[in-house]
């Protein structure tokens, strides 16, 4: 909280992960991407208990009383993120928040259709970003302070980034609420379909193929042949190199991307820093503002 009681600690958690991230990598351009209003909907009618675990729900409101100390975490979270939406906006970064899409099928799609020759850095600690490594894309974990490579997934994980959507089918994922095959864990996955292991591709398809072979009698296998419909939900809802989004929707992530990138409004940002008291968490906020210069720079010259 700051010296108010206001609760602070998701804007300068956010800011600094991202300016520690930039100062790191040394990028030359910074997009942020939200979730949009009724993002999940599309994968909701697939499975309707998708994200059900999820807490807060709201989407973020830039419009709210910041002068009013929030009382419960959910209000809180609201208000911060109304706020944090103020400050990227003063910042040299592209914001994206498109409606009725996931911020994982806005990033997917920019990293596979959009920049297509870009080497790109995707920020994430979500796991369904590993499917879309490459020698060009890598994903950086901002809790681990990883970042993941073709050959850290493998060494990880023992699988290759191109089979990693494979293992997540099999596998679920308990952050999305997503349940996977009774038994299919990552030890029990590698020794019964080592196939996963190589660096050839063995998609969802091969599995089911694999398992259907009535001489193998191991019970992780007897498990995918039984739930097979489980394996094709898991992959619609988890898969990111054919992202579903509509024509118009995609023109949209285009326009934003094309858009010319905000400048550094330094006297703005320096303002809300001082009216919100954020000093004990940031105190050299002119230093702290080095690296978003040097991404100014090149906002300028890219001159887009």
């Amino acid at each position: 909280m700051n010296d108010d009681g206001i609760h602070i600690g998701g804007i300068i958690g956010f800011l600094k992960s991202v300016r520690y991230t930039i100062n790191r990598i040394k990028p030359t351009r910074c997009i942020i991407t939200f979730d949009g209003k009724g993002g999940s909907k599309k994968r909701r009618k697939i499975f309707p208990e998708y994200k059900g675990n999820r807490r807060v729900k709201q989407r973020f409101n830039r419009n709210v009383d910041w002068g009013t100390a929030p009382q419960d975490e959910e209000q809180s979270m609201k208000l911060q993120l109304g706020r944090l939406i103020r400050y990227l906006e003063e910042l040299p970064v592209t914001i994206m928040s498109i409606d009725y899409c996931e911020a994982d099928d806005v990033i997917a799609y920019l990293t596979t259709s959009l920049l297509p020759k870009s080497r790109i850095v995707i920020m994430s600690t979500d796991k369904d970003f590993y499917q879309l490594i490459t020698n060009r894309v890598t994903v950086w974990s901002p809790t681990k302070k990883i970042e993941y490579t073709p050959e850290k997934i493998k060494e990880e994980f023992g699988v290759s980034s191109e089979n990693f959507i494979t293992l997540r089918t099999l596998e679920g994922d308990k952050s999305d609420n997503i349940p996977g095959i009774k038994g299919a864990g990552l030890k029990t996955i590698k020794k019964y379909i080592p196939q996963l292991t190589e660096n050839s591709s063995f998609t969802v398809k091969d599995v089911i193929k694999f398992s259907d072979d009535p001489k193998h009698k191991y019970k992780i296998l007897q498990q995918i042949r039984e739930n097979q419909m489980i394996i094709k939900r898991n992959y619609l809802l988890m898969q990111l190199h054919d992202v579903d989004l509509s024509n118009h929707n995609k023109r949209y992530i285009q326009q934003a991307l094309t858009r010319k990138i905000p400048r550094l409004v330094k006297f703005r940002f320096s303002t809300m820093f001082v009216q919100d008291k954020l000093n004990g968490a940031i105190p050299n906020m002119d230093s702290w503002l080095i690296e978003f210069v040097r991404l100014d720079r090149f906002g300028g010259l890219n001159g887009n």
